[in-house]
């Protein structure tokens, strides 16, 4: 009891002494901040936009949402013409020949997958050619961005049907714990598109070189071994092609981390804007969030398959005559797999938006520390703003941001640049 009394008394002591010491601090800190205005910075830079782009970007970013929406809808509207038509019994009857139930299925899904891009097709040209044409924020010519669409048709159909063949072997292996078991399946398959995503899949639809030697290279390498980011080397790589937008990343893991920024990036920031940029990148490889990420995606996962499970079967129990599934285990039910899948992602979109904006706020506080340049930082912000919204309103961002909002990343940096008046360039 002595001791437990000795211990709260030096406890006692100490917070007495850390009071008055942040009296001290608080004072000096107080009048520091006072000489600096963090919500009036933050609207200085938030008027350096005209009234004209900033309804240009509001109505893109909106008329977003509405895509979401419709996006959906197509998507129940195409598994619906599996289902009624009769298509998706005739794609398994088309099958039923090969004796290989794993390898019926395994056909059966590279022929859904490809219709259901090519009836996708229209609004894919829509919203990722036409509408981006509308608001010129492309630089593709159609054949440009049909060849993209094509490696990206590939990697579905490669990547795609052998993710939904293994789920349904999983299905008739294991019964009625299939869900968890295809969500280990997915969350597998997307760790390792995550590593060999830098090195093997990146490079189909961008040419990837070392940025050039020099000031700007050294001092990149210098913040990535100052956070002890294993990385020899940066590189660059041609979006311009594809649009003016401005990015970069930290991607892959392990052997394959690499520091990657675009020519848009080198073509319209300063040096200064390109290590803020670069230093909220770092902070994603630094606080681990592809780790944190992938945990995060298999925690949802297990509870999206346990749901999609229970809908599947309450639907098949009433409807699964006329829409001609028999159980899970049914190829022939994929379509209606894959309508839950999309209804759910819909319904959870503000869940994984804030899953993801929360580490890059996280990120954004890093890449402030590391860079040490708010006013680059808030430029870039301006930059981004070309396609994203910069002053949604509370619940707008909460429900539609996979980001912060650009008036909060710039309010964060001008908060942290009055914190550091006096050592701040």
């Amino acid at each position: 009891m002595k001791r437990i009394c000795f211990l709260i008394l030096v406890a006692c002591t100490i917070a007495t002494l850390n009071v008055h010491a942040q009296v001290s601090i608080s004072d000096t800190a107080k009048t520091t901040t006072q000489a600096f205005d963090v919500n009036a910075a933050t609207e200085h830079w938030l008027n350096t936009l005209t009234p004209a782009q900033r309804a240009k970007s509001d109505a893109y970013f909106e008329g977003g949402y509405w895509l979401l929406l419709w996006s959906t809808l197509y998507a129940i509207l195409i598994g619906g013409i599996f289902l009624l038509t009769g298509l998706s019994r005739g794609i398994k009857n088309l099958v039923s020949g090969i004796s290989y139930t794993f390898l019926q299925n395994l056909i059966y899904i590279f022929i859904y997958l490809l219709l259901a891009y090519i009836f996708l097709f229209p609004l894919n040209v829509y919203q990722d050619f036409f509408r981006e044409h509308q608001y010129a924020l492309s630089n593709m010519t159609f054949t440009a961005w049909l060849k993209d669409q094509m490696i990206g048709l590939g990697l579905l159909l490669v990547f795609g049907s052998l993710i939904f063949t293994l789920v349904y072997w999983a299905i008739s292996k294991t019964g009625k714990s299939w869900w968890l078991w295809g969500a280990g399946i997915v969350i597998a398959f997307a760790a390792f598109g995550a590593f060999i995503a830098p090195v093997y899949l990146s490079p189909l639809f961008n040419d990837y070189k070392p940025l050039a030697e020099g000031k700007l290279k050294s001092e990149i390498l210098s913040m990535a071994r100052a956070n002890s980011i294993p990385a020899k080397n940066v590189y660059q790589f041609d979006a311009s092609k594809q649009s003016d937008r401005v990015s970069a990343n930290v991607s892959g893991f392990a052997s394959t981390t690499r520091i990657s920024l675009n020519d848009n990036l080198l073509k319209r920031c300063t040096p200064a804007e390109i290590k803020a940029v670069m230093g909220h990148e770092m902070g994603h490889y630094v606080m681990n969030h592809v780790y944190k990420g992938l945990f995060e995606t298999a925690v949802f996962l297990v509870i999206l398959f346990a749901l999609v499970n229970i809908f599947f079967q309450i639907i098949v129990n009433r409807y699964g005559n006329r829409l001609g599934i028999t159980g899970i285990a049914d190829i022939r039910g994929l379509p209606l797999l894959v309508v839950l899948f999309t209804v759910a992602s819909f319904i959870f979109t503000p869940l994984t938006n804030t899953m993801v904006r929360t580490q890059e706020t996280e990120a954004d506080m890093f890449g402030l520390n590391a860079a040490r340049e708010p006013d680059a930082e808030a430029h870039v912000d301006i930059l981004l703003s070309e396609y994203r919204k910069i002053d949604p309103g509370y619940w707008e961002e909460i429900i539609f941001y996979d980001h912060p909002s650009g008036r909060n990343r710039m309010h964060m940096a001008m908060q942290w640049k009055a914190e550091h008046l006096n050592d701040c360039k």
